[in-house]
């Protein structure tokens, strides 16, 4: 099953089920044949605005979890999974047109899958991190190579206003294989093209190591890292991100110019 949370032509906000042909994988960018369904009413995608499938209390992200990034990096992996935070602001929807930061050398597209934690929880054993999971989204962890790159704790890098895009639906665990692939495009190139077997420490590990130390709670998000092929964004660009099993998200970004 895969839900999508959106806001009907009386400007209610619902959630509903997306359904359409197998071969569609969701891209909810046109109109494939598939329906938004909530009980006995349908809507096209065309009638609704698709919204961020969840209200996170916080998104935990992990760094250099794909060899080939941190290899492009320059950079070795980390002993023990490398965390940092991204605040409920962070978050941008399907569709959306972001705005950057203003007078920036690079900031750049990082394609993710990104966990939706369903209930309330602490101290979860990896066999039982399943029993958690509401289900995967795509993420885009959009970083400002420019603070970054002197801060210690990445909060102009990582944390600014519209910086972790999520869509388009919430997909079941069990629609997503375990090599799913995960792929990025900007304005229609092909930028990562990986798959999500290649996480260095897997979701349930991942699940275990953050409820050793804190409370996730229901709506929250794991960001589970990116592989290698990043790279800057620029007025503009329209980016998409597909995970198999998931769908597309795609937005667009906007960078003002510098004020003087």
């Amino acid at each position: 099953m895969r839900t999508v949370r959106f806001r009907d032509p009386a400007g209610n906000v619902r959630r509903g089920e997306w359904s359409g042909q197998p071969s569609d994988e969701i891209t909810l960018r046109t109109n494939y044949g598939g329906r938004v369904a909530l009980g006995n009413e349908t809507f096209l995608p065309e009638e609704i605005d698709v919204l961020p499938p969840c209200d996170p209390s916080k998104i935990v992200c992990v760094g250099l979890n794909y060899e080939d990034h941190a290899a492009e990096q320059n950079t070795s992996v980390p002993d023990r999974p490398s965390f940092f935070l991204k605040p409920p602001s962070a978050v941008a929807g399907h569709g959306d047109t972001i705005t950057l930061p203003a007078g920036k050398e690079r900031i750049d597209y990082e394609a993710e899958l990104a966990v939706i934690i369903g209930d309330t929880c602490k101290n979860v054993r990896a066999k039982n991190a399943m029993d958690v999971i509401a289900g995967y989204t795509c993420l885009n962890d959009i970083s400002n190579r420019d603070d970054q790159s002197i801060e210690q704790n990445w909060v102009r890098g990582k944390a600014f206003d519209g910086s972790a895009p999520i869509g388009p639906v919430i997909s079941r665990p069990e629609n997503v294989a375990s090599d799913a692939s995960i792929r990025l495009w900007v304005n229609g190139d092909r930028k990562q093209d990986s798959t999500i077997e290649e996480l260095i420490v897997p979701v349930a590990e991942l699940i275990e190591e953050l409820t050793s130390f804190m409370t996730l709670q229901s709506g929250d998000i794991i960001s589970t890292g990116t592989p290698a092929g990043v790279g800057p964004l620029r007025d503009g660009d329209e980016v998409e991100i597909e995970i198999d099993g998931i769908g597309t998200l795609s937005h667009s970004v906007r960078i003002p110019s510098a004020s003087l």
